[in-house]
């Protein structure tokens, strides 16, 4: 707030991650005055934004509040700004022309509403932060926040206390079961009903279909539905259009699909060489695998209640299952604290005689760190053996359900006709603090470094 070079800031990401709320809060904790608008109840704003008149824009929107929105230490909160779409653009000159204002705005689907509007983004007058759900530590906080500084003393040196290691253990499968999203983690924090987040669960999965009806084009709708409804069932497997919706064009559902992902309820994780920094550079567009929103969600579309979640032994949850990638790839996708686009990679070797997959890929710095999801032991990460042994890694990552451990590994790869070892470490960590990934690899790159 107290930034000179303080511009707009548009919180961007899916219905009902808590944006609306996260502003109110910072409001309140902050003393300002905050003067919310919902411009989805005042769709004739439309207009007044389109000219770009600043005194006209201020006089309707202090009619609005009631009193005038630049007064000290107020703060004007523009939320549902899909409504109106050419307020983005406005942006741009409530910045230039009242830059004491601190601006927020928020909305939805935004990318439904752009794709329609051709007017030119305030591109270096406005500022980003992407919001996702709740964070497995942030659902701690909530719901039993006496375990969050076992997350923060752990290290892959670190033996927690058995009995703190099974506490987090069993919450993790109670976020697998409510997942992130802030409504539904109320619920089960407030009440430790389950089905209270279940209720919540439904309302918002139809919540989404009704937006598809407001914002989609009326031809796309039904494809849009029908995707939608698939993405769960298809996490982590590498997208095939056809096993989609085999009546549409592949350029249509591809077309959707991407929609989607700028939208975030989904996130297409695209394999990448991983030849080095930035990853995203060396993408593979044609080559992706799909994550949802959120698992809580995801497993309320696919109907795994929580009988069968907590009935599922380790091994078969983290190796057989999909949702340990969609828990894992959530928290690895939204690691810059919404400083950045949400994204992550994987890598994907195809050949005649054989095939290799790791998990995730990521980068600190220069660096780079392959991470997968397993139960078994380090002999039967074949994968991650390649990927550490080609591209010359240091430290591999795999998270499961035991107590956190290093060890060296040393394994054969056969190059250029003959056999040659190579070693690395592999870091064992339990699968609850995969959100604690860029700190302790922060502390293995000093390590290396020296720093």
């Amino acid at each position: 707030m107290s930034d000179a070079r303080r511009k707009p800031l548009v919180l961007r990401g899916a219905r009902q991650v808590g944006k609306s709320t996260l502003v109110r809060q910072f409001a309140a904790d902050s003393g300002l005055l905050l003067n919310e608008i919902n411009l989805e109840r005042h769709l004739a704003l439309e207009q007044t934004f389109a000219s770009l008149d600043v005194k006209r824009i201020r006089s309707e929107l202090d009619a609005l509040a009631g009193r005038s929105i630049t007064a000290p230490q107020s703060l004007l909160f523009l939320d549902e700004i899909q409504a109106t779409p050419s307020a983005l653009q406005a942006l741009r000159y409530l910045y230039e022309d009242l830059p004491d204002l601190p601006v927020v705005a928020a909305g939805s689907l935004l990318e439904f509403t752009l794709s329609k509007h051709t007017f030119s983004m305030p591109v270096g007058r406005i500022e980003y932060h992407h919001l996702g759900p709740m964070l497995f530590r942030e659902f701690l906080e909530a719901v039993e926040p006496a375990l969050c500084p076992y997350l923060d003393s752990l290290t892959p040196d670190t033996v927690l206390p058995e009995m703190a290691h099974r506490k987090l253990l069993e919450r993790l499968r109670h976020y697998f079961f409510v997942g992130g999203m802030p409504e539904a983690v109320q619920a089960f924090a407030e009440s430790g009903s389950l089905e209270g987040a279940a209720a919540v669960h439904r309302r918002i999965i139809s919540t989404y279909e009704d937006d598809f009806s407001k914002y989609a084009r009326h031809r796309d709708l039904a494809l849009l539905q029908q995707i939608f409804r698939k993405i769960p069932r298809m996490v982590g497997e590498k997208v095939k259009y056809v096993n989609i919706a085999r009546e549409e064009l592949s350029r249509d559902v591809k077309s959707a699909l991407r929609l989607l992902n700028r939208a975030r309820v989904c996130h297409l994780v695209y394999s990448s060489t991983c030849s080095g920094v930035p990853l995203q550079a060396d993408v593979n567009e044609t080559a992706y695998k799909l994550l949802f929103l959120d698992v809580g969600l995801m497993n309320a579309a696919c109907g795994l209640d929580w009988i069968a979640l907590s009935r599922m032994e380790d091994a078969r949850l983290v190796n057989e299952g999909a949702v340990a990638e969609q828990f894992a790839g959530q928290h690895l996708a939204y690691r810059a604290g919404g400083l950045e686009t949400p994204e992550v990679v994987y890598w994907l070797r195809e050949g005649r005689e054989c095939n290799a997959e790791v998990d995730y890929v990521i980068s600190r710095g220069a660096d780079l760190f392959p991470i997968e999801i397993k139960a078994g032991k380090s002999g039967t990460l074949r994968s991650l053996h390649q990927f550490a042994a080609h591209k010359n890694m240091q430290t591999a990552v795999r998270f499961d359900m035991n107590q956190p451990s290093r060890q060296t590994v040393t394994c054969r790869l056969a190059t250029q006709g003959h056999d040659a070892s190579y070693r690395f470490q592999l870091l064992s960590l339990p699968l609850y603090a995969v959100g604690e990934i860029g700190r302790l690899l922060d502390t293995e790159r000093q390590a290396h470094t020296g720093d």
